[in-house]
């Protein structure tokens, strides 16, 4: 071919897939399959054969997935003829759909999207106003509760407990009256505007002709409904994914999705990728063996590219701090036998208790580890300050910013006086900007919050209008206006130390940085705010900035590979979890526990605790059930007496593997 790829590189199912351009498509990809390789050069097959790139559609979970789709495509065929496509998240996608037609529903254009934190204080807001202080409700309870309802179609209003119904009511009420929506509505109501809206579904099926969907397993209803409204005859979807890696059921996830794909698009062409190119024979063996363990599932065998490998190992611990103690020992021994970099090596745990004597044996052994899952960018309170004022500056009348930032840093518009302008523009059905600027509602306050008023309207105006005449860079008037607001100096002031204060700075200074990127590429403030609003939403442990070996959760290590790796805790209610054991949720523990196994490319270890502590208890632990399922023909059982050559008597060790004997005959 013309273009950047050639078929010749791909297997004879790649190849399948790569080729199947029309009606429903169905790839069912494996671990290290070659998945996002083959996604790639479908999309490329589909330029190179002429669909224009503005029908293209192609949605992935992360923004950073997102990214690198659109720059492996661009990098095929080129840059220009990949730059008017929409490789967007589904939450991305959705703002989309809104901002052509959400006043179709009863919404102003100009919505806000209200982020974690936004959801958080608005719902502090609400249990204080609704007596819930004295219940000791936490507010991310409640808005668990409205996300998963929200998600599975049901009325907010309707939630088993009466007074988590009367919030979920309340917070609702809250968002309409701000002109804001969360992320989950962002689902709906784009669903319901394709549904209810002919016009909008019509002109978008026309819009995005060709859709593909990665990571399918991880999809829920209301996703597949919108994709359902999204793809009209001929149906020219392809969703690619693998129900052995349906590990987000909690999350609302719906293994359905895949496993009964025929039902919601007709007489798919189903292709199974089963050449894996990661990890070794041995390593496969044992997850195919777990995994088949599963009913219901869709038939697949994983077989490896590369023959051999060194056997997999299980070793049972004493405790879980011999167990850490093993871990960090083996990685400094294999560092220096090996010569391998610390990043080859990933420790995997169901729960994020299990990390602190991990990260205890490493730091005392001055091994570099890199944990996952820090605090996101955009969760950073000066982050989401600058942002709120972004917004305001591009439209006052956006209710969500205009409050957060109303008295930060604090300028004599209170509390009460917010209370009331935000009581007052509700009477009169406008905005709490339109109320700031409204005679009839400074004229009762005194002068002291009216002159407050004055001069921050005053203030908003000029840099607006500042802005609106294009003066100077937009990023240049937000500095400005965040310094006459003394925003900047109050910041720097209320930080405890001077790193916290370089850390502040840098973060204001990396928003406008951003600011100013968009706008040299003739990007609107609006596509600045939508995009960081969105961002907030994505998983930002960037595994590539740090450096150390890797600390993860099994459930965030989805879609990596290390060369080395250790699955710690492999005990019954931890792995499988308790909470599955009690709900019957057991099979996706099971393929929890595949995830973890199909990570390790060379070498993969496996340990389980006859004692672990828990909350300052030393409680005692059985083998997890898991292990009996693993087929034995490339597993080594060892114990921690065993690969520490220390001196054990006899007795213990045979009541040690004869408790190991009896639990595997079970």
């Amino acid at each position: 071919m013309a273009g950047g790829f050639s078929f010749d590189s791909l297997n004879r199912a790649q190849r399948e897939a790569v080729g199947t351009l029309d009606g429903p498509v169905l790839i069912l990809a494996g671990a290290g399959t070659g998945k996002t390789r083959t996604v790639i050069c479908r999309i490329a097959n589909m330029l190179e054969s002429g669909v224009a790139p503005e029908n293209i559609l192609a949605v992935t979970f992360t923004n950073k997935a997102a990214n690198e789709m659109r720059e492996r495509i661009g990098g095929m065929v080129s840059r220009k003829a990949a730059e008017p496509m929409t490789v967007c998240t589904f939450h991305s996608l959705c703002v989309r759909l809104l901002r052509g037609g959400i006043d179709k529903l009863g919404y102003k254009k100009n919505f806000s999207i209200c982020s974690g934190s936004d959801q958080v204080g608005i719902m502090r807001q609400l249990l204080v106003r609704m007596g819930g202080t004295d219940e000791k409700v936490k507010p991310e309870t409640v808005l668990g509760a409205i996300s998963k309802a929200k998600n599975t179609g049901r009325d907010v209003g309707k939630l088993e407990d009466d007074f988590f119904a009367q919030l979920g009511v309340a917070y609702q009420n809250e968002l309409r009256a701000r002109n804001a929506v969360d992320f989950d509505d962002l689902l709906l109501l784009a669903e319901q505007l394709l549904r209810e809206h002919p016009d909008v579904r019509q002109h978008f099926r026309g819009v995005y002709q060709r859709v593909t969907v990665d990571e399918f397993q991880d999809t829920n209803g209301l996703q597949m409904q919108l994709l359902q409204q999204l793809v009209g005859p001929p149906h020219h979807v392809c969703v690619v994914g693998d129900d052995d890696q349906s590990i987000y059921g909690w999350r609302g996830a719906e293994t359905a999705n895949i496993l009964e794909f025929e039902k919601f698009f007709p007489d798919p062409k189903v292709i199974r990728l089963e050449e894996n190119y990661r990890s070794t024979h041995a390593v496969l063996h044992t997850a195919n063996s777990l995994i088949r363990r599963n009913a219901g599932r869709r038939e697949k065998t994983l077989r490896s590219t590369i023959a051999g490998g060194e056997p997999v190992k299980l070793v049972g611990m004493p405790g879980d701090e011999e167990e850490a103690e093993y871990i960090a020992e083996e990685i400094l021994a294999l560092k220096s036998s090996e010569q391998r970099p610390w990043e080859d090596f990933a420790i995997l745990f169901r729960t994020n208790g299990q990390s602190r004597k991990l990260e205890e044996a490493l730091r005392q052994r001055k091994v570099p580890y890199r944990m996952v899952g820090a605090q996101s960018f955009y969760d950073r309170r000066e982050v989401k300050d600058v942002l709120a004022y972004v917004e305001i500056l591009d439209d006052p009348n956006a209710d969500v910013p205009l409050l957060r930032i109303l008295n930060s840093p604090p300028r004599g518009i209170g509390q009460a006086t917010t209370v009331m302008a935000t009581d007052f523009s509700r009477e009169r059905g406008i905005s709490v900007w339109e109320a700031l600027c409204d005679p009839d509602f400074t004229g009762h306050l005194a002068s002291r919050g009216r002159n407050a008023i004055a001069d921050f309207v005053a203030k908003v105006v000029t840099a607006k209008a500042a802005i609106d005449a294009r003066e100077k860079s937009p990023n240049v008037v937000v500095h400005d206006f965040l310094d006459d607001c003394g925003y900047l100096e109050w910041m720097a002031r209320n930080c405890k130390t001077e790193q916290e204060k370089n850390q502040r700075g840098e973060s204001v200074h990396e928003v406008l940085a951003e600011l100013s990127k968009y706008v040299k590429k003739g990007k609107s403030l609006r596509k600045f705010l939508d995009d960081s609003a969105l961002a907030s939403d994505r998983d930002d442990d960037d595994l590539e900035k740090k450096q150390g070996a890797t600390l993860i959760t099994l459930h965030a290590s989805k879609g990596l590979e290390f060369p080395v790796v250790y699955l710690v805790g492999l005990e019954e209610g931890v792995l499988p979890h308790r909470r599955s054991i009690e709900e019957g949720t057991k099979d996706e523990e099971r393929r929890l526990l595949y995830v973890g196994i199909t990570r390790a490319q060379k070498r993969l270890t496996m340990t389980y605790c006859l004692v672990r502590t828990k909350w300052g208890q030393q409680v005692g632990c059985a083998p997890s059930s898991f292990i009996a399922e693993l087929d034995e023909e490339h597993l080594i059982h060892t114990s921690w007496d065993d690969v520490m050559g220390a001196e054990v008597n006899d007795e213990e060790l045979d009541d040690f593997f004869g408790e190991m004997e009896e639990f595997l005959k079970r």
